[in-house]
């Protein structure tokens, strides 16, 4: 028996697959990456922007006439297409989908699977097996021991309600995982070759506000910290309103958490960011930014803006460039602002700003932030800098610094998962090339002891 999943969007949605993955073969499932030889099918899909959701009908619509020469196959469609309360226009659309998975639910696919006929002679057996391992992360075969890296969701969910965004209503209220799940999971996943773990979260540093008098961020951060064999922590995505001094403080004194930091701005204009429901200013970003800093010297800093939001004039465009311009970002994500139903901006708003002016302010900020970050990289070149090797791309090693940069090199040993120091030789807006500082075998020792 073999399963394919298609997986689009975000890294909670990479994570929600991994973890359909792990329950499929449990129940017996090897992974196939062609769809038409799976028995089972798994669409995980994003609603964020228009593209991402015609992406996702399209395709579950191409699985017809696979369904229709197999009656037997299971179509499962999963993710913010479905979201927490279903929805029951897909059933209509899609009648040869089996099953409709809430994001970061498995259970339905799991329950179903298990009532097939066709398992009916291996089902003691199989519920035995998935009751034995519920609980732990088991990475899918084709992935165990092969990720040096891997997403890790300690937030289900969303209270916040900006105005554009239609997580909370697909993924619905905030939901923190215990701490010894999520420690458990990382301990998992280092036992399966994953030397760094990011933490997931739509408001990452709110982990533990929903429950009272429960751990924080900075707590949980200490405990995965201890734990052997983890070598380096991130997490994303932060909210302006929710970093703390302590959680700063956190991250500037566990050795394992890296100085990277994703903490979005939005947009440069205090009267568009009150439009989002961002609750915060233009100058308490900037104060952000500057204590960042202060407690994290040489931190990479990754923000997001979105252009032609209801009502954002050419005056508040120009702020968001001369926000950027001031700051000096190391990553910009930007896109155009895309009605999404069910959003308070959809149902209040006017979309008034025309598709060619959102291209023509999306491409202003993409070539600024090119610029910017050209001269960011550009301070790289002679230095030495330590990168977690992940993975061979075309012939060389690609791997990342602490900071979030992307280094490629050439050797002809296997460093896949090693720390190197690596010797910044070239250094582009998106990417830098070096060599092994010294052999690999010193670089690697000096790095360990750093």
């Amino acid at each position: 028996m073999k399963y394919h999943i298609w997986t689009t969007g975000c890294q909670m949605n990479v994570a929600d697959s991994q973890r359909v993955g792990s329950e499929l073969e449990k129940l017996g499932y090897h992974f196939t990456p062609t769809v038409a030889d799976a028995d089972v099918i798994v669409l995980n899909t994003c609603v964020v922007r228009q593209s991402a959701e015609n992406k996702a009908y399209g395709f579950a619509s191409s699985l017809k006439p696979l369904k229709t020469a197999d009656p037997h196959r299971t179509i499962a469609l999963m993710g913010c297409m479905v979201g927490v309360r279903g929805n029951p226009r897909l059933k209509k659309a899609f009648p040869h989908i089996d099953v409709f998975m809430p994001p970061s639910e498995p259970g339905p696919l799991v329950n179903h699977l298990l009532g097939k006929e066709t398992l009916s002679e291996k089902d003691a057996e199989l519920k035995t097996r998935y009751a034995v391992q519920d609980g732990d992360l088991i990475l899918p075969m084709h992935e165990q021991h092969n990720l040096v890296t891997a997403h890790v969701p300690v937030v289900y969910g969303c209270s916040h309600v900006c105005t554009y965004c239609i997580i909370p209503a697909r993924r619905g209220i905030e939901r923190s995982r215990p701490v010894g799940d999520i420690a458990r999971e990382v301990r998992s996943l280092v036992a399966q070759g994953v030397k760094e773990v990011t933490l997931l979260g739509q408001i990452v540093d709110r982990y533990g506000f929903d429950v009272p008098d429960g751990p924080r961020m900075p707590d949980l951060l200490r405990v995965l910290n201890d734990i052997d064999g983890l070598e380096r922590i991130r997490f994303l995505t932060s909210h302006p309103n929710y970093m703390s001094d302590e959680l700063l403080e956190t991250v500037a004194a566990l050795p394992k958490v890296c100085e990277h930091i994703e903490v979005p701005i939005q947009a440069g204009h205090d009267e568009v960011l009150a439009a989002m429901k961002r609750e915060y200013t233009v100058d308490d970003y900037r104060r952000l930014i500057d204590r960042i800093r202060r407690y994290l010297p040489d931190t990479g800093i990754a923000t997001d803006i979105i252009v032609g939001f209801p009502g954002e004039t050419e005056a508040h465009f120009q702020g968001t460039l001369d926000l950027l311009a001031e700051l000096k970002m190391d990553v910009c994500h930007s896109a155009m602002y895309s009605p999404r139903e069910g959003t308070v901006s959809a149902k209040i708003m006017a979309d008034d700003v025309p598709p060619e002016e959102k291209k023509r302010r999306l491409d202003l900020v993409n070539q600024l932030q090119e610029e910017i970050v050209t001269e960011i990289n550009e301070k790289y070149m002679g230095k030495t800098v330590e990168v977690l090797v992940e993975d061979l791309h075309r012939g060389k090693w690609k791997g990342r610094t602490r900071t979030n940069k992307l280094v490629f090199f050439e050797d002809t040993r296997d460093l896949k998962g090693q720390r190197v120091n690596i010797d910044i030789e070239w250094a582009g807006p998106w990417s830098m090339r070096g060599k092994v500082s010294g052999t690999v075998s010193e670089s690697i020792t000096l790095t360990l002891a750093a």
